[in-house]
């Protein structure tokens, strides 16, 4: 009788511990799995540019449609993002809290959500000057950009050497 409550506790902890284990597997979300990648960063990177940046992306926060471009109102959007395409294209950048900027620089770094790998997007390369104000924003750029594939973007917009802003598109074709 002892022998037999041994062997059934002894089975119901394995079956608990199994259990527990697969709801941990489970219960993350596809954004965590991607996040716990290890990110290898392009040598050309410009060397503010830091993996733990690629932590601060939060995927269900999806870039918005407002005053004619899609971003994070009052921070930062972009004309031209809203027809994105994998051929070269322009778009224009807008940023507002930017005190300065024809002394601003801007940075963007792409990161491919399925591939977890890190592009340069604009086609001029990593960085590029900003413009005064322009459609309600303290600062502009115009660029070209390409995208490289398609799918799930997050763009890490850098002014300054500091992580300014993070826009994430669903780039289809």
């Amino acid at each position: 009788m002892i022998k037999k409550l041994r062997l059934t506790i002894i089975l119901f902890s394995v079956l608990f511990l199994l259990a527990a284990c697969i709801s941990d597997n489970t219960s993350k979300s596809e954004s965590d799995k991607t996040v716990k990648r290890n990110i290898v960063l392009p040598d050309d990177i410009p060397k503010f540019v830091k993996e733990s940046d690629f932590k601060e992306i939060n995927w269900e926060k999806k870039a918005v449609r407002f005053n004619g471009m899609l971003g994070n109102e009052n921070k930062s959007g972009v004309i031209g993002a809203d027809a994105p395409s994998l051929n070269t294209q322009k778009w224009m950048w807008h940023l507002w809290g930017i005190n300065i900027p024809t002394k601003t620089n801007l940075t963007v770094v792409g990161y491919h959500k399925e591939s977890g790998t890190v592009h340069k997007i604009l086609t001029e390369g990593w960085t590029t000057s900003l413009a005064p104000p322009n459609n309600g924003a303290d600062a502009h750029t115009p660029s070209s950009v390409k995208i490289p594939k398609p799918g799930e973007w997050a763009m890490l917009l850098y002014t300054d050497e500091t992580l300014f802003d993070i826009l994430v598109y669903d780039i289809k074709e």
